[in-house]
C-alpha cells in the first residue's frame, strides 16, 4: 500500500493542507486512537461500523461467551456442545453481523485579514494563522472524541460514589482493577497499535496495555499511585506521545483538553478535592480503552482537509478593492464507540493542592 504523503506535493494548496496537519499531528492523543478509519469522498454521511458476534454471545450481550446459567460449570458445559458423535454431523451454526452507525458531520474555522495586514505588517499573520487552524482541528476533534468516549455505558465512579454526581474519591488503584477486570472479562484485548505520528495513515505498534486518557491535572494523582513507572524509566519500549507513564496492566496518556465537570460531583466537605466554584467536587472523566472498543474517521492524507487561503488582492463584488483575505478550512468528523464492554469510564475528583 502506498502511504500518501504531503513531502513530494508542491501544489499551494497540497502545502498549505500539509502545513495545517503539521501543526495539528503533534497536539493529538484521543485522535491517534481507536480504530482509524479512512473515509473516502462521495460514499454517503453514513459511517457503518460491522463486527461478528461470537459463538455463546448475543446481540445483547455481545461479550458474553458463557451466556448460561443453567450450568454451575459454564466452560465444561460449551466442551460438551462441541463434542462430536460418531458419524453424525453437527448442526450448523450462522454468523451474526452486529452493525454500530453513525453520521458524518462537518467542521470548519475560518480567519480573517486586510492587506495592509498581509503586505505591511511586521509578523507573518497569515503563517501564525495556518498555526492557529491546524491547532484548532485538532482541538475540536479531541473533543468531538472526548465526547463520543465519555458517552459510554460502562462508568466507574470514584470514592464512595454510585453517580458522577455522588463522586467523592480520587483515582485509586482499586478503582483501575475494578476496571481491568470489567474489561478482561468482556475480552477486551490490550492496545499494541496507534495512529503514527506522521500526516499519514499508517499505525505504529506499542507496547501492549489499556491505554487511559486522562486529564493532566490527574498528574499528581496517577504519579501516587503504588507501583507507577514514569514512562522515561521504562525498561524497555519507546513510550507514546503524552504518555506520562504505566501502572499494572494501564499505560496512562494525558491531555490538558480533556476538562472536568464543574462542581459535577458530591458535596466538596472534608474531601481535600479540587473544586473550582467551591461548592461540589470537579470530575475528571478518563477514558480506559482495550482494542477496537472504539473508532473514528481519521483527519490524514490529502482528502482530509478542505482548506480555504485567498490572500487579499483577489477583486469581487463583495470585496471590488482586493482588501481582504481569509485562511481555514473545513473537515468531515466521525467517532463511535463499537463495543461498551471494551471501553471504561472513570468518573473521580482530583487533590486540592
Amino acid at each position: 500500500m502506498t502511504m500518501q504523503s504531503f513531502g513530494l506535493s508542491q501544489g499551494r494548496i497540497n502545502k498549505f493542507k500539509g502545513q495545517i496537519l503539521a501543526h495539528a499531528v503533534p497536539q493529538e492523543v484521543l485522535s491517534k486512537g481507536g480504530r482509524q478509519v479512512k473515509f473516502p469522498k462521495n460514499n454517503s454521511d453514513t459511517y457503518v461500523a460491522r463486527r461478528w458476534i461470537p459463538y455463546g454471545a448475543t446481540a445483547a450481550n455481545p461479550n458474553t461467551f458463557f451466556g448460561t446459567t443453567t450450568a454451575v460449570d459454564r466452560g465444561n458445559a460449551i466442551v460438551q456442545a462441541h463434542q462430536t458423535a460418531e458419524g453424525i454431523t453437527p448442526s450448523p451454526d450462522s454468523m451474526t453481523p452486529m452493525d454500530v452507525t453513525v453520521v458524518m458531520n462537518q467542521y470548519s474555522c475560518l480567519y480573517g485579514f486586510t492587506d495592509k495586514t498581509y503586505d505591511l505588517y511586521e509578523d507573518d499573520i497569515p503563517q501564525a494563522m495556518i498555526q492557529q487552524i491546524g491547532e484548532r482541528v485538532t482541538l475540536v476533534n479531541e473533543l468531538i472524541n472526548f465526547g463520543q468516549l465519555k458517552a459510554a455505558t460502562n462508568q466507574f465512579y470514584g470514592g464512595s460514589g454510585t453517580s458522577r454526581s455522588t463522586v467523592n474519591g480520587g483515582i485509586t488503584l482499586p478503582l483501575l482493577r475494578k476496571i481491568a477486570k470489567s474489561l478482561m472479562a468482556n475480552h477486551g484485548k490490550t492496545v499494541t497499535r496507534m495512529l503514527s505520528a506522521s500526516n499519514n495513515y499508517g499505525t505504529d505498534a506499542v507496547r501492549g496495555g489499556y491505554i487511559v486518557y486522562a486529564s493532566t491535572d490527574l498528574h499528581p494523582d496517577i504519579r501516587d499511585l503504588p507501583g507507577f513507572v514514569p514512562s522515561e524509566k521504562y525498561a524497555s519500549g519507546t513510550p507514546m506521545d503524552n504518555e506520562l507513564g504505566k501502572v499494572e496492566d494501564f499505560r496512562f496518556v494525558t491531555s490538558p483538553e480533556l476538562v472536568s465537570i464543574l462542581d459535577g460531583g458530591a458535596a466538596v466537605g472534608s474531601t481535600g478535592l479540587q473544586s473550582n466554584l467551591g461548592t461540589s467536587v470537579d470530575v475528571y472523566q478518563f477514558v480506559v480503552t482495550a482494542a477496537d472498543a472504539w473508532s473514528q474517521v481519521a483527519v490524514r492524507g490529502l482528502d482530509a482537509l478542505d482548506p480555504t487561503f485567498l490572500p487579499p488582492g483577489q477583486k469581487s463584488k463583495s470585496d471590488p478593492l482586493g482588501q481582504r483575505g481569509y485562511a481555514g478550512t473545513s473537515w468531515w468528523k466521525a467517532t463511535m464507540v463499537e463495543n461498551n464492554g471494551w471501553i471504561a469510564i472513570g468518573n473521580v475528583g482530583v487533590k486540592s493542592l
